[in-house]
């Protein structure tokens, strides 16, 4: 079941330290551009995911989930809900614990089998607005 639930969110957006931003942007105006800075000035460790880009905002981009050298807690998908299937998989090979499917991201076949692969999924929503309700 797709996580809905307000505390359980408040709970993963507080334990989670490592997001890796799947479509991240270097361009500010996109919402990928703009959520990747918005959860580095919170605070959390974030990792670009883009294949077109070696850096964006001068960190390192990777080109795929596998290639980050570290553990991430939650995977925020920024990319059409058919591009979802490839990124479950790395998820899953990566050990993250969280799929999050960004607004208009919505996957139902993919969000249940990441599920029965034991991630927890948020779908259809932006994890900075739900960041800015519940934390700030």
């Amino acid at each position: 079941m797709v996580v809905n639930n307000d505390t359980l969110i408040h709970s993963i957006l507080t334990s989670s330290r490592t997001i890796a931003v799947v479509g991240a942007s270097e361009n500010p105006l996109r919402d990928s551009g703009r959520i990747y800075q918005f959860l580095k000035r919170v605070g959390y460790k974030v990792f670009p995911v883009n294949p077109n880009y070696t850096t964006i905002f001068g960190d390192h981009c990777y080109p795929t989930l596998r290639t980050i050298p570290e553990e991430i807690d939650i995977v925020d998908v920024f990319r059409k809900p058919e591009d979802v299937a490839a990124i479950v998989d790395d998820a899953v090979a990566s050990n993250a614990k969280v799929l999050w499917l960004q607004l208009g991201v919505i996957n139902e076949v993919e969000a249940a089998r990441a599920e029965s692969l034991g991630l927890q999924v948020i779908m259809n929503r932006c994890i900075a607005m739900e960041y800015t309700r519940l934390i700030q």
